[in-house]
């Protein structure tokens, strides 16, 4: 990466896709992680949703999608290594059959309109 790419780089992404074991309370996982979230001042913003269009093809069972941002990759650090995350990642992983995990700088591609 060019000196000019680098400092054109943002924030720092935490993405995760899963695919829920059957029976588990999604609202229970959601309202877990919300609480996670808030207690961790690393986390500047958090966001999540359900599939609603994708076909089976292509959402290979995947369902959510849950994206965190922060400021940078050491908020990062502090948030993956904190005793609450911790915790609840052990809970996390017992809910999901599959799950896809992407952890990356933003480059900004377009600015959001004014």
């Amino acid at each position: 990466m060019g000196e000019g790419e680098e400092a054109a780089m943002g924030e720092f992404k935490h993405l995760v896709i899963v695919k829920f074991k059957e029976g588990v309370v999604v609202e229970d996982i959601v309202k877990g992680m919300k609480k996670l979230v808030s207690e961790i001042d690393a986390v500047k913003s958090f966001e999540w949703g359900q599939d609603v269009e994708g076909q089976e093809m292509l959402t290979q069972g995947f369902t959510h999608a849950f994206l965190m941002t922060f400021n940078k990759k050491e908020d990062y650090t502090t948030f993956a290594s904190h005793p609450s995350h911790v915790e609840f990642s052990a809970t996390f992983s017992a809910a999901i059959e599959k799950i896809v995990l992407l952890d990356f700088p933003t480059v900004l591609g377009k600015a959001p309109a004014a």
